[in-house]
């Protein structure tokens, strides 16, 4: 029975083939090509993987993607997913300067990196509560680094065209603390994400962990409920460590939708907002890569 399914598959022609797999994600035709020796070529294809590659991309920057050419539309998939490009200088998009962008393995959608110079800092260009400049291992030109601050509060913002059709986002605020960081655990934060007039709130915290105990990194929400006694929402969001050694955390998550006439409805930015009040001195750096 085995044999004679496969052969019935062998049967159909490699295009017709393609044009299924065409419509279906980046995953799925990679598990396709794993499961199916007669899927293998059509699930390869570049009919397919063209598909999954952004029709529209945006101008990248002088020497992005140089050397040799991948010798598929697969492996340019993998080359944009597995490091994020730099933007041309300058590419301005509804007031907002985005300077990386990569693709999401299993979805394709496109991601995009703003850096801190695309941001809105409050007391940003005041040498007193802010430092820019450019460490080693960021991609961008400039980091911020806060010196001090009686409040932090940053709003970043993008437009819904850029973002793929039909795909849930998430927004990061990606930093770095310093040994002399302080105040960022309490109280906690908030964050907030605004997409077409609807806007979700949520209590979110900079800092998670610490190394006071023998078995490791431990919550800092688990401490202070023990020690102090302050009490933390149930659903607060902490930050993640990444590969490269930067913290993110998540500010929210929104839909993009596709509408009925094939543009993206709510044309208004989508609008992401940090808020923190607290006279404290801490140390870190926004945005990365």
């Amino acid at each position: 029975m085995e044999a004679a399914g496969t052969c019935e598959i062998a049967r159909l022609p490699e295009e017709l083939l393609s044009a299924a797999l065409a419509l279906t994600t980046p995953r799925d035709a990679c598990r396709a090509a794993a499961v199916s020796r007669d899927f293998h070529a059509s699930a390869d294809s570049d009919a397919v993987w063209s598909r999954f590659l952004p029709r529209d991309p945006p101008p990248l920057a002088d020497g992005e993607l140089s050397g040799p050419a991948p010798p598929s539309e697969k492996g340019r998939f993998l080359r944009l997913c597995d490091r994020p490009v730099l933007l041309a200088d300058g590419l301005m998009l509804t007031e907002c300067c985005v300077q990386s962008m990569w693709l999401d393995r299993e979805t394709g959608a496109k991601c995009y990196m703003l850096s801190a110079r695309a941001l809105r800092i409050s007391w940003g260009d005041t040498p007193e509560y802010w430092r820019w400049m450019h460490p080693p291992e960021s991609r961008f030109m400039e980091v911020a680094e806060l010196q001090y601050v009686w409040w932090l509060e940053i709003r970043g913002m993008i437009h819904s065209k850029m973002l793929s059709q039909d795909s849930t986002y998430a927004a990061y605020i990606v930093f770095k603390t310093t040994d002399r960081r302080d105040g960022l655990d309490y109280p906690p934060q908030e964050a907030s994400i605004t997409v077409a007039g609807s806007t979700s709130t949520h209590k979110v915290c900079l800092q998670s962990y610490d190394n006071e105990h023998e078995d490791g990194a431990v919550p800092l929400t688990w401490r202070y409920s023990r020690r102090h006694r302050r009490v933390f929402p149930g659903n607060l969001v902490i930050p993640q460590r990444r590969t490269d050694d930067w913290m993110e955390l998540e500010m929210g998550q929104f839909y993009n939708k596709d509408g009925d006439d094939g543009e993206i409805l709510g044309l208004e930015d989508v609008r992401i907002h940090f808020k923190f009040w607290q006279r404290k001195k801490r140390t870190y750096r926004i945005c990365s890569h």
